[in-house]
């Protein structure tokens, strides 16, 4: 079931949970304790692989998940799509496999008939604002700047700041 692209490329499963969990929890702590790697997790609950397993993909190898990407599709608007939690192993860093589940998924999206692919991540998480702004993608406005960068305080509930992109996508075909 590999996509002729990249070898290990596969449709996402509900099974697949308990493993993203724990990559979740382990890859992340090169940037933060033990603990809150394990918080960052519950970003990711089942729900997401059950219910939208066939917009999210997973790349392994003999060794296991080495990347993922979670995605849907909007159910209340038909333009929209969002990627929700995107992981890559410490190991494979900087290779382009991040950009390649996303380059994937904006196909696949256009495909679909989506015209407009949303993300989110942290005020702090400069790595990940820098790689969305390389993907392609813009800043939504928020109501304060922090570092240059628009930020939409509380938009995950108090304390929870985040910085939400979008970027258009071309008709497939």
């Amino acid at each position: 079931m590999a996509h002729r692209d990249l070898p290990g490329l596969r449709r996402a499963k509900t099974s697949d949970h308990a493993v993203i969990v724990e990559c979740i929890a382990r890859w992340w702590t090169d940037s933060r304790s033990p603990e809150r790697a394990r918080e960052l997790s519950r970003l990711l609950p089942r729900l997401f692989l059950q219910f939208f397993s066939q917009t999210s993909l997973v790349l392994e190898d003999d060794t296991g998940i080495r990347a993922f990407l979670v995605g849907l599709y909007a159910a209340d608007d038909d333009r929209e799509a969002y990627i929700h939690f995107v992981g890559v192993d410490p190991e494979l860093r900087g290779r382009g496999f991040a950009r390649h589940l996303y380059g994937r998924f904006l196909r696949e999206a256009a495909e679909a008939g989506r015209r407009e692919v949303r993300a989110i991540t942290s005020p702090g998480n400069s790595g990940s604002i820098a790689f969305h702004c390389a993907m392609g993608f813009e800043f939504e406005g928020g109501d304060r700047v922090v570092n240059g960068v628009p930020v939409h305080s509380d938009y995950d509930g108090p304390g929870e700041d985040r910085v939400c992109f979008r970027r258009a996508i071309a008709p497939a075909g």
